[in-house]
């Protein structure tokens, strides 16, 4: 087995909330489990990145970022006034990622976004969201229920990283209520959902930066987007 020092390092992106243990109950930087068990599981080290203390250097310590799902993205961020559904936001968590996400890009560091990760992305290239997606395509399959994730069958663009990885198509969970609107000049779009929502994209000219709309870390039986961002890694960390 290799040793722990060998292996990939991936930072990921947390959550700063309200959050209770044992007697306490107090703000803390918080993140699904499923997410560093995926990374574990694809041969990385993970690394948590709480959205305080700011400091994109820290990336040159990395080889790998994912920037993680969690609440909707501050409208205000693209300049929209905020829906009557968008409820939930964090713009501090904003302005924390869309720093890493520049900073990964300029260094071309290896960048798996999920979800919120990818309309931060988008949002971050100057794109815009749809900010709740039953307004668009008239259902909320996309979630369906409270804590309740969705299955989405997604059709991928020949010819891309996305198609490499999954093919002509594939099925996903999903759970999200925003999506991308305005596709940011920088992106191209690898993926779509039948009713036409972005899926996936992919920034132009970079080895290895790709967001999708879905959730890879709730299926541990299908690590292939983590195998592929902990490859790439590797390659980087071998040339440091």
């Amino acid at each position: 087995m290799a040793s722990s020092a060998s292996k990939p390092r991936i930072g990921i992106t947390t959550y700063l909330e309200p959050t209770i243990w044992g007697v306490w109950q107090r703000e803390a930087a918080i993140l699904p489990r499923v997410y560093l068990d995926s990374v574990v599981a694809a041969g990385g080290v993970p690394l948590l990145l709480p959205p305080v203390g700011t400091d994109a250097s820290v990336l040159e310590l990395l080889d790998g970022l994912i920037i993680a799902g969690g609440c909707d993205v501050d409208p205000g961020s693209y300049d929209a006034a905020p829906h009557p559904e968008t409820v939930d936001t964090r713009p501090g968590r904003d302005e924390h990622e869309s720093i890493l996400i520049k900073a990964a890009l300029q260094n071309d560091l290896p960048l798996l976004a999920i979800c919120r990760g990818l309309q931060m992305l988008n949002v971050t290239l100057g794109g815009t969201l749809q900010q709740h997606l039953p307004d668009a395509v008239a259902h909320d399959e996309h979630r369906p229920s409270p804590a309740v994730f969705g299955r989405t069958e997604v059709k991928i663009e020949p010819d891309t990283l996305a198609a490499r990885l999954f093919g002509e198509q594939t099925s996903v969970h999903c759970y999200h209520h925003q999506a991308i609107d305005l596709v940011a000049g920088e992106l191209r779009v690898t993926a779509r959902a039948g009713d036409g929502t972005v899926e996936a994209a992919e920034v132009d000219g970079k080895q290895f930066a790709l967001g999708v709309q879905w959730h890879p870390e709730e299926n541990p039986e299908d690590l292939r987007l983590f195998a592929a961002l902990v490859a790439e890694g590797k390659k980087r960390s071998a040339r440091r």
